[in-house]
């Protein structure tokens, strides 16, 4: 067989680099109200998609929006503001990103920018493809020229993760106008109308200062300046924390199961607290809670699925501090065996530690 170079001017941007080839829908066609979708005081409206495509994310109704950090997001998609969300872990700041585009039937697509993400990734490369019959090299665009040329809301997660020279890459898509140039291909791509940057970091640029986020990267302040908003996502109050676990884990719907998830959400505040003072390293994030949940749900033992869930991941010499914590709450050692009665897996004796 013989191998050609071929011309990569794709003026319908669909390549196969692309996170899929159906068509894009033009834009927003719709105006929804901001009261009635998230329920908070506003008498703004949001443009939105009549109909969902492909690449919009799934409804999660048990979902609790941030009203500050929803606001935020919502400038975002109605005046194209570049929003940064920042945050401790488990806030859920990618999914809160992509609960108001579900919500907008907005088409969404997140990158996580880890340390092996290259140029090349992000902007595209020269492949050999096979058409008719034939071996050809071709350039396939990468995630940033395929989301500009659609309606798209492109999350770049793990902001501060990504290497700084790789971050400069996308220093043009944060100025207004976000002309992006392909040097490859001598080409400056003009961003879709509809086209929506979001990003989400743990330390908003200034790196692993409390040893909780090792592969942080210091970045420039000349790009994080760049970021038209910067929304920070706290920890939920403790009612609607408890909540949110309740409605992942229906088993504990009830009176019984109310009560095990109030103290469960309890020592988790706890160990925010000893984080904040200094006392402990790391700390219990609401994925953590629902995860004891479900163990607990599985094990039919609280205290042997908090040990599993987490009490194992802290260092050895504050884990006395952690079980202080759950003894406070629960009214006994993390040792003991902790059975909720009804919350026990489908097995008449509970599971015992040894």
């Amino acid at each position: 067989m013989t191998t050609s170079t071929a011309t990569a001017s794709r003026t319908d941007g669909v390549a196969a680099a692309g996170p899929g080839s159906a068509p894009p829908p033009s834009g927003p066609d719709t105006e929804l109200a901001v009261k009635d979708v998230f329920g908070i005081e506003s008498p703004l409206t949001v443009p939105a998609f009549g109909e969902p495509s492909e690449h919009v994310p799934e409804t999660d109704p048990a979902y609790r929006f941030n009203p500050d950090v929803t606001r935020a997001l919502l400038a975002g998609f109605t005046h194209n503001r570049r929003v940064l969300v920042q945050g401790l872990h488990g806030t859920g700041k990618s999914t809160h990103i992509e609960q108001v585009a579900a919500r907008l039937n907005w088409p969404c697509v997140r990158v996580n920018l880890d340390g092996h993400l290259s140029r090349l990734d992000l902007v595209g490369k020269d492949a050999v493809v096979l058409r008719e019959g034939r071996q050809v090299t071709a350039f396939q665009e990468g995630i940033i020229p395929w989301a500009l040329r659609r309606p798209v809301a492109l999350i770049l997660d793990e902001y501060d993760a990504g290497r700084p020279d790789v971050m400069f890459i996308i220093q043009r898509l944060l100025e207004r106008e976000g002309r992006f140039t392909l040097l490859d291909q001598n080409a400056v791509l003009r961003p879709h109308p509809h086209f929506r940057l979001f990003a989400t970091a743990n330390t908003v640029g200034l790196g692993n200062l409390n040893g909780l986020y090792h592969g942080a990267q210091r970045l420039n302040h000349a790009q994080i300046d760049r970021w038209n908003i910067v929304a920070t996502l706290n920890y939920l109050p403790a009612e609607e924390e408890a909540a949110i676990v309740r409605a992942r884990v229906p088993a504990f719907a009830d009176e019984a199961g109310r009560e095990l998830v109030t103290a469960m959400v309890a020592v988790a505040a706890l160990t925010r607290a000893g984080f904040r003072a200094g006392d402990l390293s790391t700390l219990m994030s609401p994925r953590t809670v629902i995860t004891w949940a479900e163990n607990t749900a599985i094990f039919g033992d609280c205290a042997a699925a908090f040990r599993l869930s987490f009490l194992n991941r802290c260092d050895e010499d504050e884990r006395h501090i952690v079980a202080e914590f759950f003894q406070r709450c629960f009214g006994h050692e993390p040792e003991e065996p902790g059975r909720v009665s009804g919350h026990g897996p489908l097995t008449d004796e509970p599971v015992r530690s040894h």
